[in-house]
């Protein structure tokens, strides 16, 4: 029997370096549909908030309590620009990267997508979550309605828009998603690459 050569596995979607970042709200399934894409496409995982508490040494709700949304927005202003000096990265960020302008600057020198949830969906997944800082409210529901409606305007900015179907799994969204961005990625240009890995201290 003669002995076949391995075959090594390709990433399923050329993205020519470019980084992919995931906007949307609270509960959209960024981070673990991130994880999945970052997988299929043989690229690295970053999630801004989990890079905020790695860097800070505080969790997002300490944050928000003891110096307020401002200073959080500044750090995670910070922690996006360093993650853009790098190439071939997904990218799961907070729901509320969007409301900033320089943020923009930094998304869309990579391919933004945003995961675009049903507000019940979101109701549904979200109700027995207590480490969110902006629900911390008498009426979670209608905060969350209000976030959504003031933010769908922003993240319609993104690259890609992906409706996200009640039931759907995470598999099957990020399969979708990766099907929907071959025709766009088509038009980038190539990037450089860099394989220093981003380090948050």
């Amino acid at each position: 029997m003669s002995r076949g050569r391995i075959a090594l596995s390709k990433p399923i979607l050329n993205l020519k370096g470019l980084n992919l970042y995931l906007v949307g709200m609270m509960g959209c399934g960024k981070t673990t549909i991130g994880q999945l894409l970052a997988q299929k496409l043989r690229y690295r995982f970053f999630d801004t908030d989990a890079a905020i508490v790695q860097s800070t040494g505080y969790e997002i709700s300490q944050i928000f309590a003891e110096a307020g949304e401002p200073t959080f927005r500044q750090i995670e202003t910070q922690v996006l620009s360093e993650l853009s000096a790098y190439t071939r990265l997904v990218v799961a960020t907070g729901g509320g990267i969007v409301l900033e302008r320089m943020n923009w600057s930094y998304l869309h020198q990579g391919l933004v997508v945003w995961l675009d949830v049903p507000l019940e969906t979101l109701l549904q997944r979200l109700q027995w979550d207590t480490t969110r800082p902006l629900l911390q409210d008498p009426d979670p529901q209608q905060k969350l309605k209000h976030l959504l409606e003031h933010r769908q305007p922003l993240y319609a900015q993104a690259d890609l828009r992906i409706k996200v179907q009640p039931g759907a799994t995470s598999a099957q969204v990020a399969e979708q998603l990766l099907t929907a961005i071959v025709q766009v990625i088509r038009s980038r240009p190539t990037v450089p690459e860099c394989d220093i890995n981003p380090q948050f201290h």
